[in-house]
């Protein structure tokens, strides 16, 4: 499994129902991005992390690995802005306003992503994708998602060993070696995913499916104090957000 996904089974908030967790998590997204980038964003930014490093009981190490590859997208995403294509200053040069725009953008990104992270890192996708059926979405629409969650990490498994018994076998120790080991490895993933799915639908048609998974989903009654505690964290942050932009 991908260490989030551990970390979002071994959660604190592992047993409370998703539903409270999304607004929460989704609620900070949207102040994110609804807020002014300052100081709104950077305000979500401090509540998200802390309420992952407080209640929610995420490790800050676990954090900062999970959080630094939506910051590098954030990142490249505001570099773009700090120049401008023609004008005065030639071909490519500074923007007027690039250093502002590009802050900007990233505090609201990164903020947004902070928001997001602390959906995932308390609510495993197995307890969501089986609920969304009652939400209204189909079925079939689930099934598929709930079954392409499940072998994806039996493909991940298998990837990590061929690679692994390539750098054995020495198909790493040079450029073309590992171009090598790079093709035969994309092959037998695209072989081995189509075994697994051969062998998925037989296991199902044995089992009698019908078109439908049943799975067991624990029941989880909604917490209106941690609701009513969610409501006054986003009123704060946007009630705060508002008194320092007016001070500022």
């Amino acid at each position: 499994m991908l260490p989030i996904d551990v970390a979002a089974h071994g959660s604190r908030w592992r047993r409370r129902h998703p539903c409270e967790k999304a607004v929460l998590g989704l609620g900070l997204t949207v102040c994110a991005v609804a807020l002014p980038p300052w100081p709104g964003a950077l305000l979500v930014a401090v509540s998200a992390v802390a309420v992952m490093l407080g209640p929610a009981g995420v490790a800050p190490r676990q954090l900062w690995r999970a959080w630094r590859i939506p910051l590098g997208f954030c990142v490249t995403g505001a570099v773009p802005l700090l120049f401008q294509v023609g004008g005065p200053g030639g071909f490519v040069a500074l923007a007027p306003e690039g250093p502002a725009q590009a802050g900007q953008l990233l505090l609201r990104t990164s903020a947004a992503s902070l928001g997001v992270l602390l959906f995932a890192f308390t609510t495993p996708v197995s307890d969501v994708l089986p609920r969304l059926v009652r939400a209204g979405v189909p079925a079939p629409v689930v099934d598929v998602a709930l079954v392409m969650y499940r072998i994806s990490f039996l493909l991940l498994d298998a990837v990590a060993r061929i690679r692994q018994a390539q750098a054995a076998r020495l198909g790493l120790t040079s450029r073309a070696a590992a171009w090598r080991s790079v093709a035969g490895l994309g092959a037998t993933a695209f072989v081995r995913a189509f075994d697994r799915a051969a062998r998925l639908q037989n296991g199902l048609a044995g089992r009698g499916y019908d078109g439908t998974l049943r799975v067991l989903v624990p029941a989880a009654p909604v917490d209106r104090r941690f609701l009513a505690a969610t409501a006054a964290l986003l009123t704060a942050v946007v009630a705060l957000t508002l008194v320092l932009e007016r001070l500022m």
